[in-house]
């Protein structure tokens, strides 16, 4: 089983790894290995997302996710993405950005870094929303009930989550444009960007994940509708098998699932220029990386994981709500990223011990009513 699921990923590190000594040696090697455990680190919170989003679609969507939303993760926003990027920032033309990422590597990362403003504005805000989206939906099943109980009421206030957003991007625009204020204006460009790049990123979410619920809506009307068929199914004996979203719910869902990989995506492009300002390495080990996410949200699913250990959703989704909140932070502050790393994991290092001792108490529960029900039978 485990063979089979990163059989891929196994296969993608070797001919990295091995690509990456031709291109520059071993300590190529080293640097693209360093990079795919940065990418893995900073991603984890994404898989448990995804997966809970990928066990929703057919056998056929999760293949594309596999297939064609890998070469749109690994090629798309680990390579072409940090081009594209520098070309609009830079207002050159993308022959230009790829000349200059290989020529004048100093120059390029340069350019990257004073688009950091922007990437982090409006990945932080997509990725807010999702933590508020869910923060504020009220749950059968809640992991810290002292803060879930609250904001669940708090959610029942309409466009609530929307408002919250855009106070954390005005705040955080308007820190730019004191900023820019005290240094005689020098920043002011930033602050707008800033704004607008937020709203871009508020706007995205809306538009794509407004289509996913609408067609999510959808499905769940046609599981009502179908309700009755399974409880005939139920008295013949047959079992009916779960509907699955397919056709234009899958896709909006697949376009979903990509536009949160590319958000989540943005913290480990950025940190890898930490590391290199070398596109090529950069690619090699973030793609490397992003192969190992992908497997990861496959055995999520097919174990069944997600349902086993009740409170990892709810970790991974604090993990997103810390990460949106770090890049933010980012826009004026540095942020070590093994710190943004080891956040998301302790979060979901602790709902999952906490899955995992909500599981013994069910079971002992469930194993002192069973021998109280022998001892009054023995009775």
């Amino acid at each position: 089983m485990l063979l089979k699921t990163f059989g891929w990923s196994l296969a993608v590190t070797a001919i990295g790894l091995v690509a990456a000594v031709f291109y520059g040696g071993w300590e190529a090697f080293g640097v693209v290995a360093i990079l795919a455990v940065l990418e893995i680190s900073l991603s984890f919170d994404n898989a448990v997302v995804n997966a809970g989003i990928l066990k929703k679609m057919n056998a056929f969507w999760q293949k594309i996710f596999l297939t064609v939303g890998v070469l749109i993760a690994v090629f798309g926003m680990r390579l072409v993405f940090p081009v594209v990027i520098v070309a609009i920032t830079a207002k050159l033309n993308p022959i230009d950005a790829v000349h200059l990422a290989f020529a004048d590597k100093d120059r390029y990362q340069q350019l990257v870094t004073d688009a950091h403003p922007a990437i982090a504005a409006f990945g932080g805000m997509f990725l807010l929303m999702i933590f508020l989206d869910f923060i504020f939906e009220d749950r059968d099943i809640k992991w810290l009930q002292w803060i879930e109980r609250p904001l669940a009421k708090l959610g029942k206030v309409d466009m609530l989550s929307v408002c919250i957003a855009l106070i954390i991007l005005l705040v955080t625009s308007f820190t730019f444009a004191t900023h820019a204020h005290q240094h005689g204006g020098a920043h002011i460009d930033k602050a707008q960007t800033v704004l607008i790049s937020g709203i871009a990123g508020l706007i995205t979410y809306m538009i794509v994940g407004g289509l996913s619920g609408f067609f999510e809506e959808r499905l769940e009307e046609e599981e009502e509708r179908e309700h009755e068929e399974e409880e005939e199914a139920a008295r013949t004996g047959k079992k009916k098998s779960a509907v699955l979203l397919a056709g234009q719910a899958a896709f909006f869902m697949f376009l979903y699932l990509e536009v949160l990989d590319a958000s989540f995506s943005f913290d480990g492009v950025i940190g890898a220029f930490a590391i290199t300002n070398d596109i090529v390495m950069m690619a090699l080990g973030l793609g490397i990386g992003a192969m190992y996410v992908r497997s990861l949200t496959v055995y999520l699913v097919r174990q069944g994981t997600l349902d086993d250990y009740v409170y990892l959703e709810h970790g991974a989704h604090y993990a997103i709500g810390a990460l949106a909140i770090i890049l933010m932070v980012t826009i004026q502050y540095e942020i070590n990223e093994v710190i943004t790393g080891l956040v998301g994991v302790v979060l979901i290092a602790l709902s999952f011990w906490s899955s995992v001792r909500r599981n013994r108490a069910l079971a002992a529960a469930e194993g002192g009513s069973g021998e109280k029900a022998e001892v009054s039978s023995g009775v």
